[in-house]
């Protein structure tokens, strides 16, 4: 199946308006996510509890018709409850694969903090490679695959921080926030009876998704975009506030991501405030802040808007096919 870049638009509302049946009042909230997934990465949530991180992937899911798995992640989480097991079959006297739940195509892995690096490092290769390995075999991952990660950014008793290898993973870290005070009402209006997930119905076919995702890949991108990505990306490396900035794959997040926002707002080009919008979700949970500045309050996220303030906008007469 193909699609055209300006058949994408339609879809994409589509499914926006399906998710907005569950997620009240989060708009720009779910369009970084469907970009996400259209660029065929992964997704970092880390907010409070009860702001309706697991309702959103859940919805995600099922607006998409794809097999969802929620795993809850703890400290004595071993790599085979992920990925499987092989047992033997006393029947037919071989061993059978039995697989794990992070075979799936939307996987939430709740808390995924709480585990130890060792099943961490099972979720890395799945995530990296799209595959997992069980007993030197190795299992290919359906398509489409998404791991949508969640942080509580309060409770650290009892966490193992994510390596910076694993956060590089994650193309999107994103916060959903308190509602409004008219969205919290129409949330209750919502679910005075039973909750809007139950009756949630697909919005895309597979086929749809897996096209919308080879063809967000044709959005042009401008020479001079691709350099104004490349000036974000090495401001970060020559901050005085940071110890570790952008690796090359942070280029590639902006640059795919921007593609896929472009896509989803109905463009063939990306547009310099396609990239505006995605410098922070995409690159401040990969930069590594230095201790004084960490002193002095400053976030990576903080400091990836104060980049954004230096580094010059291209010319947009140059950002057309």
């Amino acid at each position: 199946m193909t699609l055209t870049i300006a058949e994408i638009k339609p879809l994409s509302d589509r499914i926006l308006d399906n998710l907005e049946k569950v997620i009240v009042g989060k708009r720009p909230v779910l369009e970084l996510t469907l970009a996400c997934l259209l660029a065929r990465g992964h997704l970092l949530i880390e907010d409070v509890p009860g702001v309706g991180k697991t309702m959103l992937a859940r919805s995600l899911a099922q607006s998409l018709g794809c097999g969802f798995n929620r795993i809850q992640f703890t400290p004595d989480l071993l790599p085979g409850d992920l990925t499987g097991t092989s047992i033997f079959n006393q029947a037919t006297r071989s061993f059978e694969f039995i697989p794990g739940p992070l075979i799936s195509q939307v996987v939430l892995a709740d808390e995924v903090n709480r585990a130890t690096p060792k099943t961490q490092s099972a979720l890395l290769e799945a995530m990296e490679e799209h595959q997992v390995t069980v007993d030197g075999a190795a299992h290919i991952l359906p398509e489409p695959f998404m791991v949508i990660g969640t942080q509580n950014p309060i409770e650290y008793e009892g966490t193992f921080p994510l390596p910076e290898a694993q956060l590089d993973r994650f193309l999107l870290r994103l916060s959903l926030g308190y509602p409004g005070r008219q969205d919290e009402i129409a949330i209750m209006d919502r679910q005075q009876f039973r909750h809007p997930i139950e009756t949630l119905e697909q919005a895309v076919s597979q086929a749809e998704l897996l096209a919308m995702q080879e063809t967000a890949r044709s959005v042009f991108v401008s020479p001079a975009v691709k350099e104004y990505i490349v000036d974000i990306i090495g401001a970060t490396r020559k901050n005085e506030n940071i110890d570790l900035g952008a690796s090359p794959r942070g280029s590639l997040g902006l640059y795919h991501a921007g593609q896929a926002l472009a896509a989803v707002r109905g463009r063939e080009f990306v547009l310099p405030d396609d990239i505006k919008a995605l410098a922070e979700p995409v690159l401040a949970h990969r930069l590594v802040v230095n201790p004084a500045a960490r002193l002095n309050n400053l976030t990576a996220a903080h400091l990836v808007r104060i980049l954004l303030q230096t580094v010059p906008l291209p010319d947009y007469g140059l950002v057309h096919p």
